[in-house]
């Protein structure tokens, strides 16, 4: 039965031409009791949850073509094949289910239920990344939301596991997620909606989709489309369109739902439009006649997967920052990495990540080694750090068949807010300090300890023009490679009696995003790189290490499910070696800093990635 005509402004294209277009609503199925509502994208199948006749797939004229009996509201699915993932809230047992449905077969595969939870969960919505994992955010009472991984492609896991917290509106009930842009979108009842990056790595913001201050009014559920959310008001039985055009979004023309007095769930695919009427419990169904204009989404990155971490590093809050890696010069499997807690002092972890030394000697900043160090007597390797409490290089000498660290000396510098180091180590044997200042500054040191008392002589000075952190010495050529944070790296002759001339290697721009932060030298017999930690884009660069400096690609770290390690993100230094170590390490390994702890959220830690996953990755020569 046709019930309403809707002439419908809705060039959702911002700036585009306001159209009229027509839309029929009609009352669709016989007596479905529904209280969540979802159109399959094949076109042809319906998805209710019902808190009487539980879980049913429905085709396109409401007759049932398969059931799961319980008690449901909520619910979402995305579509493999013939594959349907759907997500839904179980009343009964109070938890929220994940489960398949075979639309070929109209069979039901078996539950995943995720954990009772301490919370009211009144709503949720899934997620699958670019790398086909697949997550569902829970939207509960009093602004209390997570994120769980589930499954990847159409497979679920055996045991979800929580990714993260995430503080969501708290009145809110209803959520969808953009996969394309990775866009989570909540409501917030008496305020309106709010978008936040759905990526478990993203930085936890929100900015505003649409917001009112009207009593008259109420933020209620949302469909997104390329490009756009349409979203529901309750109270005034009005559609309102929100067009993203990248940096904010557009409300375009609201429709008005005359015949409907409380329309509370909404699911479009394509122009198809279902909605249901609380007031009578009726769905209808309708066509949107429009011309969406999809936002670009940014180019989906290769991922590799840590398949080791460190313990979680003993301060909260911005901690752990720069690694390095000593190899041990007889057994390459007892190597260990040592990484800074710029609220401690110095770690050194095992090839596991499990903590073997913590030196509380304060806020260290950046680490590098160099082995052959001659203290007094003794050949030690050398380890030297950024002491942000001192404005002095913190020396440690490493025992070069034990491993361990002892706290060998400090080096003061002029420098009023030290910063980045790094070692430099020509064929002659002696090692240099190079560190550096907020302001640019850059001191090269000559080390020494003939007496057993270490001493720094400074040799050279040179300066960039803002802030710097990250650099790496080229031993080999007597280069070095500095990055400068919101400009891009640098190429300079690491002799400390040769002019610091500065030669671009790459500059901020498409493929490298400030703040340029870590960087490392992968040195193998074959091809050498210099690998840089993209912190704006949360990604990892790899070039040439000899000019022209050709770029060979980015990739990210992301989640490894089964062996429950996140990914990395917010990375400040990372480190390489292409010594074989063993095990996983037989191409080397990269180490990078992890800013944003996840699955569990815990304390920062490093991530270890074997180097023959990026070798792969990046399809490198």
């Amino acid at each position: 039965m046709r019930i309403s005509k809707l002439y419908l402004l809705i060039a959702l294209a911002a700036g585009s031409p306001v159209m009229a277009a027509d839309l029929a609503l009609t009352a669709w199925g016989s007596s479905v009791n529904a209280q969540a509502i979802n159109l399959l994208p094949n076109g042809t199948h319906r998805l209710v949850a019902s808190t009487r006749d539980g879980l049913q797939l429905l085709d396109n004229k409401g007759v049932g073509l398969a059931r799961f009996n319980g008690n449901f509201s909520s619910l979402d699915t995305r579509v493999t094949g013939a594959q349907v993932l759907v997500a839904s809230l179980d009343n009964e047992r109070q938890q929220a289910l994940l489960i398949n449905l075979d639309t070929a077969s109209k069979t039901w595969g078996q539950p995943l239920y995720l954990p009772t939870r301490d919370y009211p969960v009144t709503g949720l919505c899934l997620y699958r990344d670019g790398a086909a994992n697949l997550f569902v955010f829970l939207v509960g009472e009093e602004g209390k939301g997570e994120q769980w991984l589930v499954g990847n492609a159409s497979s679920l896991l055996r045991e979800p596991q929580r990714v993260r917290g995430l503080p969501l509106p708290p009145s809110a009930q209803f959520c969808q997620v953009d996969d394309a842009t990775q866009q989570l979108v909540v409501n917030e009842e008496n305020v309106g909606w709010w978008a936040y990056p759905a990526h478990p790595e993203a930085e936890v913001k929100r900015t505003p989709v649409a917001l009112f201050d009207d009593p008259k009014r109420e933020a209620g559920a949302m469909a997104l489309v390329p490009g756009a959310v349409v979203a529901l008001d309750p109270k005034t039985a009005q559609l309102h369109l929100f067009q993203h055009t990248g940096k904010r979004w557009v409300e375009q023309p609201s429709l008005t739902l005359p015949g409907l007095k409380e329309p509370e769930q909404l699911s479009v695919n394509g122009q198809q439009l279902l909605v249901r009427d609380d007031d009578t419990g009726k769905l209808y169904q309708g066509t949107l006649n429009w011309q969406a204009k999809p936002v670009p989404a940014e180019p989906v990155l290769p991922e590799v997967a840590a398949v080791r971490q460190t313990d979680p590093v003993g301060r909260q809050g911005d901690a752990a920052d720069d690694p390095a890696i000593w190899i041990h010069p007889t057994q390459p499997e007892k190597s260990r990495v040592l990484g800074t807690n710029k609220k401690q002092g110095l770690l050194a972890y095992d090839l596991d990540g499990k903590l073997l030394q913590e030196l509380a000697v304060g806020r260290l900043n950046n680490v590098d080694v160099r082995p052959n160090f001659k203290l007094g007597a003794r050949t030690v390797d050398l380890a030297v750090a950024s002491n942000r409490d001192h404005n002095s290089l913190s020396l440690f000498s490493i025992d070069r068949q034990s491993g361990e660290l002892r706290e060998a000396g400090e080096v003061p510098t002029p420098l009023k807010d030290i910063y980045g180091i790094c070692l430099f180590q020509p064929a002659s044997g002696e090692i240099y300090a190079v560190a550096n200042d907020k302001d640019g500054t850059f001191l090269q040191y000559r080390l020494s300890a003939a007496d057993g008392r270490v001493q720094g002589e400074l040799v050279r000075q040179f300066n960039v023009d803002s802030q710097p952190e990250g650099c790496v010495a080229d031993d080999q050529r007597q280069r070095l490679f500095i990055g400068e944070e919101d400009v891009g790296v640098w190429a300079v002759d690491a002799r400390a009696d040769q002019p610091a001339t500065l030669t671009s290697v790459i500059k901020v721009g498409p493929q490298l995003h400030a703040d340029v932060e870590g960087l490392a030298l992968y040195q193998s017999n074959a091809r050498d790189y210099l690998v840089i930690s993209s912190q704006g884009n949360d990604s990892y660069l790899v070039v040439d290490a000899e000019p022209p400096f050709a770029t060979r690609g980015a990739f990210r770290v992301g989640l490894n499910a089964a062996a429950g390690i996140d990914g990395a993100s917010e990375t400040d230094g990372l480190e390489v070696t292409a010594i074989h170590l063993g095990g996983p390490w037989s191409q080397g390994m990269l180490v990078v800093q992890d800013g944003r702890k996840r699955m569990p959220e815990q304390t920062q830690n490093f991530k270890f990635v074997p180097w023959a996953d990026v070798t792969r990755a990046l399809k490198l020569p």
